[in-house]
Order: C-alpha cells, then sequence, then structure tokens
C-alpha cells in the first residue's frame, strides 16, 4: 500500500510540494484513523443504546425530552 500524499503550500511563493508521508507522518495518520473509527463506533452504539431504551419505554425521543426537562 502506497503512503497518503501531502501537499505542501508555500503562500508566499506560491510554490507547491507534493510528497508521500514519511514514516512519523504516516503512524500518526493511522492512529488518527483508528481514533476517528473507534469514536464512530462508540457513537453508534450509544445510538442503538438510546433506540433500544426509548422502545422499551414506548416513547419518543422528543418524549424523552420534554420528561427530562
Amino acid at each position: 500500500m502506497s503512503k497518503p500524499i501531502i501537499k505542501i503550500v508555500d503562500c508566499a511563493s506560491g510554490e507547491v510540494i507534493e510528497r508521500e508521508m514519511n514514516a512519523a507522518e504516516f503512524k500518526q495518520y493511522e492512529e488518527n484513523v483508528k481514533s476517528v473509527e473507534k469514536q464512530k463506533a462508540e457513537a453508534e452504539s450509544k445510538a442503538i443504546a438510546k433506540a433500544v431504551l426509548l422502545e422499551k419505554l414506548g416513547i419518543t425521543a422528543e418524549e424523552a425530552v420534554l420528561l427530562l426537562s
């Protein structure tokens, strides 16, 4: 697998440099991707748990907001 490309633009001169990520940048990139995936999975899990609870209670999300306000 080739590494993602980094694009560096020097605003003063307009020079554009495109290159592959180095090892440290690629490692950080992979960690960031894993973190985002974990956050998405946690958010999806919470949403499912919330939907299940609302279904058990037989109320809508709007009704739950009214109860808690």
